[in-house]
């Protein structure tokens, strides 16, 4: 009997008011300046005779694939996203969005603000909230204990801290 196909892995639809900002004016850059640039570089390149050997041109006509891929991307998921736009009512506990500040075994901190997947960002300490560690913390108040399964076996760690930034509406 033949296997079905793994369901793709579910991605959260929650973004944070910065998030979808941040990918609107992505959206807004590709359509309106990169895309008319590349154009525009490809036509001059088409200009100048023999196409099929024609490196700018095949380069050109690439990254416009590759643009208009990334547009139709970010139209259909601006289209599908939540954007979360209020802090929650019970703001001791865990929710998305809160910044999170937890303690490992060894007594080292991180703090990690919860995002949806569109926008993490671990340089800036944002974990997506489909992530392991976002899912043990979803829900927790401070001092609770969590678990998280690693590539190193399972980690536990304490919540420290928990707190939410005011939404700035733009």
């Amino acid at each position: 009997m033949p296997q079905q196909p793994a369901a793709p892995p579910r991605r959260t639809r929650y973004i944070t008011p910065q998030g979808e900002q941040a990918l609107r004016e992505e959206l807004r850059y590709l359509w309106k300046e990169k895309r008319p640039e590349v154009t525009q570089a490809v036509r001059e390149a088409a200009a100048q005779g023999d196409r099929s050997e024609n490196a700018e041109y095949i380069y050109g006509k690439k990254q416009l694939r590759e643009i208009d891929r990334r547009v139709r991307f970010l139209s259909k998921r601006l289209d599908e996203l939540t954007v979360i736009d209020r802090l929650p009512d019970d703001q001791n506990k865990v929710f998305f969005g809160a910044w999170v500040t937890i303690e490992n075994d060894d007594g080292e901190e991180q703090s990690y603000r919860l995002v949806g997947p569109d926008e993490f960002d671990l340089a800036r300490g944002y974990i997506s909230l489909d992530s392991p560690v976002a899912r043990a913390l979803i829900g927790k108040r401070l001092d609770d204990e969590v678990s998280v399964r690693t590539p190193e076996g399972w980690r536990s760690m304490v919540i420290t801290a928990i707190r939410y930034e005011l939404i700035q509406a733009k």
